[in-house]
């Protein structure tokens, strides 16, 4: 027999997804540590959406990163368009807690990001990280282009020897193109500037991710 919250633990069905709307989320366009835009074109930027558990310490780990833009957080990967934090928790979106780092792939490159994403939580743990479980607290990189595409593949495989040679388990990261990212509501945006002492359930495997498509 599954247990209370077990169906949070599979993705919905998109037939039973919840219908969400067509209206955005209204959010402050200032990020609250850079005072940059957080939405908008960003025209000669790259983009790539992570999900590495709770949004709120995973948009810390990135956004004083030299050469990135701005990071906003929402949700990705699902079907429901538009969807609320209550309706994501809920497990009937789809979505995963995201965070869409924005940057100069002349001064960072997505290599560099990926390894801080790698090492900044256990990508092995299926529909949960840590004491966080649930559809919305896994693990997924999703890109812009089939380029960023083969690297992130690469990527994972790289990260994966390295976990087997340390005995981890078997990452379990979703790695795709890049659907829509739906902005989360303007109190979830810099959380953890926003509230020094808040909660942040992030914890890596201590394994260090190596850089280089022959690593």
């Amino acid at each position: 027999m599954l247990g209370i919250g077990a169906y949070k633990q599979r993705m919905v069905d998109p037939a039973a997804a919840l219908p969400g709307r067509d209206a955005s989320m209204p959010v402050v366009n200032r990020h609250a540590v850079t005072g940059r835009p957080i939405a908008g074109e960003f025209p000669g930027l790259a983009r790539v959406q992570l999900g590495l558990g709770c949004f709120w310490g995973a948009e810390r780990k990135f956004w004083n990163l030299p050469g990135v833009y701005t990071t906003a957080v929402g949700y990705a990967g699902g079907y429901t368009p538009n969807p609320t934090y209550e309706e994501v928790c809920s497990g009937m979106t789809g979505h995963t807690e995201a965070v869409l780092v924005v940057y100069d792939p002349e001064t960072i490159d997505l290599e560099e990001i990926l390894k801080v994403f790698w090492e900044s939580h256990d990508p092995t743990q299926g529909m949960r990280q840590g004491n966080d479980r649930g559809t919305q607290y896994r693990s997924a990189v999703y890109v812009e282009n089939a380029a960023d595409l083969a690297l992130a593949e690469a990527s994972r495989a790289a990260y994966q020897k390295a976990l087997d040679a340390a005995r981890h388990g078997a990452i379990t990261t979703e790695v795709a193109l890049a659907g829509p990212f739906y902005y989360a509501e303007d109190y979830h945006q810099q959380y953890l500037a926003k509230n020094p002492n808040g909660y942040c359930g992030l914890g890596g495997t201590g394994v260090s991710c190596p850089i280089g498509l022959d690593a």
